[in-house]
């Protein structure tokens, strides 16, 4: 995998703590990875693929906030309290990419104070982006 995206704030070896904690996996296009609302209990690195973002509108159906491509991030909510989901997920089409287990993260940074401010600096980039993201789209609406 390519240095990019969150992996790119990392040193090598910090990559490589973190990637032995990820495994493969795969979803047919329209799967639903997570719903707002829901526990935030992992993440992924997208391989392949595209994942769109979105928030419920009562009585419509999700708007799309935004899209994940490879080498992006899916999934913040898992580093910040409450561990809730703020938007869904679903596959755009195949997807391949690497998940990785929240909480195994989470000790991963409380043990390597580094590695965890590398990953945090990354995460609030991604999260500043998605929010610029859905604000425009907000105002194409």
């Amino acid at each position: 995998m390519s240095r990019t995206g969150i992996l790119a704030a990392l040193s090598a070896g910090q990559e490589r703590q973190l990637m032995d904690l990820a495994h493969e996996v795969s979803f047919p296009v329209r799967t639903r990875l997570f719903e707002e609302g829901g526990e935030a209990d992992r993440f992924w690195i997208v391989r392949t693929g595209t994942v769109d973002l979105d928030l419920r509108v009562p009585g419509r159906r999700p708007a799309v906030a935004d899209s994940v491509g490879p080498g992006g991030l899916l999934g913040w909510s898992w580093l910040c309290r409450p561990h809730e989901w703020h938007l869904g997920a679903e596959a755009a089409g195949p997807v391949r990419a690497r998940e990785f287990e929240a909480a195994a993260v989470r000790d991963l940074c409380r043990r390597d104070p580094l590695l965890g401010h590398a990953l945090l600096a990354s995460v609030a980039e991604v999260i500043g982006r998605r929010l610029r993201a859905a604000r425009a789209r907000l105002l194409d609406h």
